[in-house]
Order: structure tokens, then sequence, then C-alpha cells
């Protein structure tokens, strides 16, 4: 596998279309802090790592708006890998955008660690824009 990160993304965007409940992703202390930071601004209703056959994983309940009786919409609409392992994308502190004008989020991998973009705008913060949602 390349892009782990990718991979973790493309595996919430494939659970999401078929409405599966939950997604297992193998563990690694990046992914749960992008987990987290998606638990925190409710995009995923609950991240936890769990002990495996081989190695650790991250179990991730996903999270849907109940529209009626027989259907339900993910809270995630969309969501995308921005810095590619072949194309890395940095930012300053002032060119870090707000996302579809402040219903989605950037996630931002900076010096103090992970965070969303309005956070690091907020401390004056650059670094690699991981992925946004929305």
């Amino acid at each position: 596998m390349l892009d782990p990160i990718a991979d973790m993304l493309t595996r919430i965007r494939n659970a999401q279309r078929a409405k599966h409940k939950e997604v297992s992703v193998p563990f690694s202390k990046l992914k749960y802090s992008i987990a987290q930071i998606l638990q925190q601004r409710h995009f995923i209703q609950a991240v936890k790592k769990e002990d495996g056959e081989k190695f650790p994983v991250l179990n991730i309940t996903l999270k849907y708006e109940v529209v009626s009786n027989t259907e339900k919409n993910p809270a995630i609409r969309e969501i995308k890998r921005v810095s590619r392992e072949g194309q890395r994308i940095y930012v300053k502190k002032t060119d870090i955008k707000r996302i579809k004008n402040g219903y989605g989020i950037s996630i931002v991998s900076t010096s103090k660690g992970m965070m969303t973009g309005d956070s690091a705008r907020k401390l004056g913060l650059g670094g690699e824009i991981i992925c946004e949602v929305w």
C-alpha cells in the first residue's frame, strides 16, 4: 500500500456509499488523529482502537442523518485527499482556505500536530493539507 491515508479515506467513502455501520482500517497514530478530528467535528460517530489478530485496527463507526424510515444520508458528503505521496501540498497560515463556505473542514498537519484548517489559521500555523471533508 503506497498511501495509507488515502486508503483510509477510500474505505470510509466506500463504506458510506454502501450504507455500512462501521469500517475497520489498520491502526496508525496519524490515522487515529485524523479520525478523532472527524469525530470532534461530528462527521463520524465514534472511533476506537482494538487489538486485531496480528496487528491493531481502528474501528470507525459512521454517522448518518435519517431522512425517512427507509432512507438515510451519510454525514460525510465528500472526503478527498489533497496532499499525496507524489505531490505534497503545503500552505502558509494566510493561504488556508475555508471549505464549502464553512460547512466543511480541512485537516492540516502542523508543527503542533493534526488540526483543522480553522484552528491552524487561528493559531497562526501553516502546514501540509492532508484532506478536505464536507
